[in-house]
């Protein structure tokens, strides 16, 4: 029955477990309550691609294991992707969500904070009540250290006005903060479920896919469809984000051209002016800077998927390991 599980299902299998592990706005005891309720299940019910928990949900069918104790394993990998969008969105000043405005600007910093730490304890007691084995534990708890660990090279960066940085440094913090989580979480976690260990490899090549993704996401934040996207575009550039595309530029841009953007880009969001903002979009856009990251990603996606596809096509049920390989494909060749 497995077998024939769609991506499209299997997304809905997890979105229908995860909202019921969240509280239900009309049981509250009282207003506010109910208020609370609905900040949890505000991020959740706007949907998303749900890419990750598939992707552990159909490693885990690969090596054999459950559908039953795949899902709350997905659900919690997808509960800690919405508490962390709201710590983020917090911590980026972002506008937008989804398609809609953040949750800190719907209620305000405070409860949305709140909300996001709310989501945390749920992630832990869903993961707790399944039963998962003290593997899967500590791979949840290896996951949120690495990727607080990236957003604080990220974050620490803009606050210390860094411009001296490498494409090897993006490319170590988009491993913590993006990558990990994003590719291998998924694949060692549906590994794990199976009750077998997961290779070195795996990690590897989870890597270099989930850096692709995140390339991909910095290409489209300048160039996305925004029906498609869902976030703001150019957001990169009002929160001043270090990014492959803009480290690209500055490296290749004469003395005039780098104090402009370096000027702009540690100027408070607020205090911005549009019209340089349009200018430095245009100007990366027109660069290179952006086709190079695009081949950049391209090139990690090739890698990974070369060393993976080995160890898929031997796991117990192939058809489903070349599925894994196709949503992984998913992560660079998208539009949103």
């Amino acid at each position: 029955m497995t077998t024939r599980l769609t991506p499209g299902q299997v997304r809905q299998a997890i979105q229908q477990y995860l909202l019921d592990a969240l509280p239900q706005p009309e049981a509250a005891s009282r207003p506010e309550l109910a208020e609370y309720a609905r900040l949890l299940r505000d991020y959740p019910e706007r949907g998303g691609k749900m890419l990750r928990g598939t992707l552990l949900v159909y490693t885990g069918l690969a090596f054999g294991a459950r559908l039953e104790a795949l899902l709350p394993i997905a659900a919690a990998l997808e509960l800690f992707q919405n508490w962390a969008l709201i710590h983020d969105d917090i911590e980026d000043a972002s506008d937008e969500r989804r398609g809609r405005p953040a949750l800190h600007k719907l209620y305000g910093m405070p409860l949305a904070l709140n909300a996001g730490d709310a989501l945390h304890a749920r992630q832990w007691a869903l993961l707790i009540q399944a039963g998962v084995s003290r593997e899967v534990l500590l791979e949840f708890a290896r996951t949120v250290e690495r990727t607080a660990q990236g957003q604080h090279l990220e974050i620490s960066w803009m606050v210390q006005g860094r411009f001296d940085l490498e494409e090897s440094d993006y490319l170590e913090m988009v491993g913590q903060k993006a990558a990990y989580y994003t590719a291998v979480a998924p694949l060692h976690l549906g590994v794990l479920a199976a009750g077998q260990r997961p290779k070195a490899v795996l990690e590897e090549a989870g890597l270099k896919l989930g850096i692709g993704f995140q390339i991909v996401d910095d290409v489209l934040n300048l160039q996305g469809d925004p029906a498609k996207y869902g976030k703001e575009i150019a957001g990169d550039l009002w929160e001043g984000k270090r990014t492959l595309i803009l480290l690209r530029f500055l490296r290749q841009a004469d003395p005039a051209q780098r104090a402009r953007a370096e000027r702009l880009l540690s100027t408070p969001r607020a205090q911005k002016p549009e019209a340089e903002v349009r200018w430095l979009h245009q100007q990366l856009l027109h660069s290179g800077a952006v086709a190079y990251a695009q081949q950049r990603a391209e090139q990690m996606l090739a890698e990974g998927l070369a060393q993976l596809e080995p160890e898929l096509g031997a796991a117990p049920e192939g058809a489903l390991g070349q599925m894994v390989l196709e949503l992984l494909r998913r992560l660079v060749q998208r539009e949103a």
